[in-house]
């Protein structure tokens, strides 16, 4: 299995599931177990995303699952600041920074891994 540790995104997708984990301890019940709870889902997925499309050869469709949902994710950031689940507008701030470097991460390892796919994929005959 391919090591995936020291990948940048793997660390800030870490980092952001720890935040989002603390973060969301500090939504009330009702937020914490309805959206909390998706928001932390999200990030668990992505984190496995990226080991996946680590470990694949085929990882331009993990790729392209994986910018989705760091999509969705932040979009259900914006969610919840719109029902008031966060304590304070800084804690949004950070989470929704946090998410949009992961994002444009994520968006990068796919186009580089497109373009790489296309460099080296065999000429086509021309008759």
């Amino acid at each position: 299995m391919a090591k995936y540790e020291h990948l940048p995104i793997y660390k800030k997708a870490m980092e952001l599931s720890i935040y989002t984990h603390n973060m969301v301890q500090k939504f009330s019940r009702y937020n914490k177990y309805a959206i909390g709870a998706d928001i932390r889902q999200e990030t668990y997925e992505i984190i496995k995303l990226i080991v996946r499309a680590n470990t694949e050869k085929q990882k331009i469709p993990i790729l392209k699952e994986l910018v989705l949902h760091c999509e969705m994710f932040k979009n259900m950031l914006i969610l919840a600041k719109e029902v008031k689940a966060f304590q304070n507008f800084s804690s949004f701030q950070q989470a929704a920074s946090m998410a949009s470097v992961l994002c444009k991460q994520s968006q990068g390892w796919l186009n580089s891994t497109v373009k790489n796919s296309q460099n080296h994929q065999p000429p086509k005959s021309g008759r």
